[in-house]
């Protein structure tokens, strides 16, 4: 009896320190994982998407609500061809934002902002940086025509960074004006960057048309191989 006793209370003592062994374990695994959620939603605030042996980065400005000849819309014209372009080319993405944004969004306030921030030759702030630019050789750059220009935003960005030696590319939407002779004002902006011909978009077609769109981005970007 003594024996069975002993068998006993040994087994009961054997189970007990395997459950506190299997608690103790998993508390400590999922601390860490914890934490390492965090760093990553951090970094990915920081910095923009980067995929892992990509030299090339879209920079885009794009507007959503009202627009000219396509009503209010979710996603802006600019933010389309972008998209487009890092589809097929794989590069990394930069949207620029405005660090304040005032900006109206019906179509005709819009216009009014945009052609006061030209006339005062403004340069808006932006909300954030990109971490390295010093680590791309290609800048796709993409804008919607404002007044004949580049909006005054764009601007500040070509003005925050050293360009040197390195090829931009860049893409707009329109109603009409085509590039506007933006390749020549991005090259003023930027002297020392090998500045290529502007793809020019009609915006109406992004929204309504998006098959053609993507056609003259493939066919843009195949010409440069």
């Amino acid at each position: 009896m003594k024996r069975i006793i002993t068998v006993l209370l040994t087994l009961a003592l054997v189970l007990a320190l395997v459950g506190c062994s299997a608690n103790n374990s998993t508390n400590e695994t999922a601390a860490p994982t914890e934490k390492n959620a965090v760093q990553t939603e951090e970094t990915k605030a920081d910095t923009p998407a980067r995929s892992a042996d990509s030299k090339a980065l879209v920079v885009y400005f794009s507007r959503t609500g009202e627009q000219y000849g396509v009503g209010v819309i979710e996603k802006g014209n600019t933010a389309i061809v972008a998209d487009m372009i890092i589809e097929q080319t794989g590069a990394d993405r930069f949207e620029i934002l405005p660090k304040n944004d005032t900006y109206p969004m019906t179509y005709k306030e819009l216009t009014d902002v945009a052609k006061e921030e030209q006339n005062q030759n403004a340069r808006p702030e932006i909300a954030s940086t990109v971490g390295d630019l010093s680590s791309y050789d290609t800048i796709y750059l993409g804008y919607p025509i404002w007044w004949g220009d580049l909006p005054m935003i764009c601007y500040t960005f070509l003005e925050s960074y050293d360009f040197s030696g390195k090829t931009i590319i860049p893409f707009c939407t329109h109603e009409g004006s085509g590039d506007a002779g933006t390749q020549s004002k991005i090259q003023s902006a930027v002297p020392n960057a090998d500045v290529k011909e502007v793809l020019a978009i009609k915006g109406t077609d992004t929204q309504n048309d998006p098959d053609s769109v993507r056609s003259a981005v493939t066919d843009r970007l195949n010409g440069m191989k």
